[in-house]
């Protein structure tokens, strides 16, 4: 049965979330004990309190992280007569403005934040949420209607999994909950195994679970004996304004972001930010210092060992930063049996990711959590005011097509391919982009675009797993969105793909591991709003990424920290592979483990190592899907518990 899943042997500190059923055939009544298996399961998610509220047809439960009416904020919140019940994951940035207007036509029983959904539902229906201005997701039973709303926020920051069987519908935030209901048992889902050998990670609807989706972003439920009907609330108005200066758009972006830290620094409990000394960090820190009566707390991370993790250690930028505003700046140091966490890392974000970033993400959170319980992070800002690299794909294009047709064809593209790649180095990491540019440079936008954010590709993926040809949903977003300059196509790609499933996934799924909530100001709707107006020619600007935000902060940041090279947040993987890692990966990712398995085609991975090993290739992040992968499968598919899989690691090392 499923519901033998249990939380990982390894130690972890016992934050907020959802969960609950909801029946589909009327009339049904639900076994308590459902909701107790779901909340013990997540009770990393809220060790401050639980609740639940059981009816017919329905039964909601919740897990809480104690952070504003720390007191009296206890969930499911109903309203005066009972008949409307919240459960809510997440926080209502206005919600103080909202109670202000809604106090007339509501009589409010708690100073929770959330309590405000339940007035603005009972005033405006499912339109409540264009009110909103939060990261949430919730169910609220309408016990006259007998129908429940399931909702996410705009930008997918806080999560929520589905599953129909036998009669009802099961949500969480974390599918593992799901997972101990009877009869629901852990499988694959192709089509999601299918996307994640391309993406690195699952993109909505899929989960990585057969019969478990996500909701997707800015979309809501209503669930009723009628059916199931689903609907997009949100998405962006990508309509250019060219008639306002660069000196006014950057007031623009000042205003609105001190405006947004300003809404989201607002806690009953000790606050801080994850610093790692790049643009977006040190924008959080220089404006929550201007709405701070004490210094912030900030964390840093760094590596410690090797010439790969001194390129990837930011340390000495975040102490910079950290001296300018007088912050309490705290930082840890990483070695590369970290690794060892892996099983426990994987078990809490329910579905395999590449990203590195979920390593770092967690051990700053776990070292921030021993003094605070909110953070800022700046996550977001890359995608919306084009910070990555391969957002300058239109503007070296244009130059690289004023080539002759016979030099590109029959010169660089033969040369590109022989180029080493590799990303622990400036100069390889400069090598392995320009070989990508070049191999995808003939090719048309919406290909090309995918080429820059594929892991395995089409035809790789297609050789992998013996099938017909995967479809792209990445290729899919951006033939299909509103926008009409490329680099705004480009982050409505990312807004409904990379954003949500993988950045924000891994984000809340690492700091709610840790009991502490992350914000992220940049993602706030109306700062969205305002930058998707923005022409492209200003928010990247003779190739300076991130040319407008960069402005913007111009009097408060030094030229300096604005202009240097942009590092991420994630770890030397790909280095420790070839070296004090590559017996672990030998562990996972061996000819004998991937047959046994019966997923992959073995051939096409060991062409991969061969190619990783040798530098013809950067394959980190197809060799961290791999291994994570099986790691995962071993711990859902598998029933082995964390410790076991990490005590296996570290007799590795």
């Amino acid at each position: 049965m499923a519901s033998n899943i249990s939380a990982p042997a390894v130690e972890t500190i016992l934050m907020s979330g959802i969960y609950g059923v909801v029946a589909l055939k009327r009339p049904q009544q639900f076994a308590a004990g459902w909701l107790e298996l779901m909340a013990d399961i997540t009770r990393h998610r809220g060790p401050d309190d639980s609740g639940t509220y059981l009816t017919t047809n329905v039964a909601l439960g919740m897990r809480r992280l104690a952070v504003i009416d720390v007191a009296g904020g206890k969930q499911p919140v109903s309203n005066s007569d009972g008949s409307l019940v919240l459960v809510c994951n997440g926080e209502i940035y206005n919600y103080r403005q909202l109670k202000a207007t809604l106090s007339d036509s509501y009589s409010f029983k708690t100073e929770s934040d959330v309590e405000v959904i339940l007035a603005l539902y009972q005033q405006y229906g499912v339109d409540c949420l264009q009110h909103l201005n939060g990261m949430f997701a919730f169910a609220l039973w309408d016990n006259n209607r007998q129908q429940l709303l399931l909702a996410r926020d705009r930008l997918g920051i806080k999560p929520l999994y589905l599953c129909q069987h036998d009669g009802y519908l099961a949500f969480a935030s974390e599918s593992k909950a799901i997972l101990t209901l009877p009869g629901i048992e852990a499988a694959i889902c192709p089509q999601a195994l299918e996307q994640y050998l391309q993406l690195g990670y699952v993109p909505a609807p899929y989960s990585m679970f057969k019969g478990i989706t996500k909701l997707e972003v800015a979309s809501y439920l209503l669930v009723s004996s009628k059916g199931i009907r689903q609907q997009q609330y949100w998405q962006p108005d990508f309509a250019q304004t060219d008639k306002i200066s660069e000196q006014s758009w950057a007031r623009r972006i000042r205003t609105q972001l001190e405006t947004t830290v300003s809404l989201q620094m607002v806690s009953d409990v000790p606050t801080g930010a994850f610093l790692s000394g790049g643009v977006d960090s040190s924008a959080m820190v220089a404006l929550m210092s201007k709405h701070s009566q004490r210094p912030v707390q900030t964390y840093a991370i760094g590596f410690d060992t090797g010439d790969a993790a001194n390129f990837y250690n930011e340390l000495p930028y975040a102490r910079a930063v950290a001296e300018q505003f007088g912050t309490d700046h705290r930082e840890i140091l990483v070695k590369p049996d970290v690794v060892s966490l892996l099983p426990k890392l994987l078990w809490h974000m329910d579905e395999p990711v590449a990203d590195s970033a979920f390593i770092t993400t967690y051990l700053v959170s776990e070292f921030a959590r021993k003094e605070v319980k909110v953070i800022l992070s700046g996550v977001g800002s890359d995608e919306l005011f084009g910070g990555y690299r391969r957002y300058l794909g239109e503007h070296y294009l244009q130059k690289y097509r004023r080539l002759p047709v016979w030099l590109r064809q029959k010169l660089l593209v033969p040369l590109a391919g022989k180029l080493p790649s590799d990303r622990h180095s400036r100069l390889l990491d400069t090598l392995r982009l320009t070989k990508t540019f070049i191999q995808s440079a003939e090719l048309d936008d919406a290909t090309r675009y995918q080429r820059y954010m594929q892991v395995f590709s089409q035809q790789q993926t297609e050789q992998l797993l013996s099938g017909d040809k995967p479809v792209s949903m990445i290729k899919q977003h951006y033939q299909f969105s509103h926008a009409s300059e490329q680099l705004w196509r480009m982050f409505d790609t990312d807004r409904q793909s990379q954003l949500p499933d993988d950045l924000l996934l891994l984000t809340d799924k690492m700091t709610m591991a840790n009991s502490l909530e992350c914000r992220v100001p940049f993602l706030d709707h109306n700062m969205v709003e305002l930058a998707v107006q923005i022409p492209q020619s200003l928010a990247i600007k003779n190739g300076r990424l991130k040319h407008l935000l960069k402005e913007s902060l111009s009097d408060v940041l030094p030229a300096s920290m604005l202009n240097r090279p942009k590092r991420g947040f994630g770890a030397p993987l790909g280095a420790w592979l070839k070296q004090e890692l590559a017996a672990m990966l030998r562990l996972f990712v061996n000819r004998e483990t991937i047959e046994s398995r019966g997923l992959l085609n073995w051939s096409v991975i060991e062409q991969t190592l061969n190619q990783h090993f040798s530098q013809q290739e950067d394959h980190t992040d197809h060799l961290l899907a791999l291994m994570n992968l099986e790691i995962w499968c071993r711990l859902y598919l598998d029933r082995q518990s964390a410790g076991q899989i990490s005590e296996t690691i570290r007799a590795s090392l």
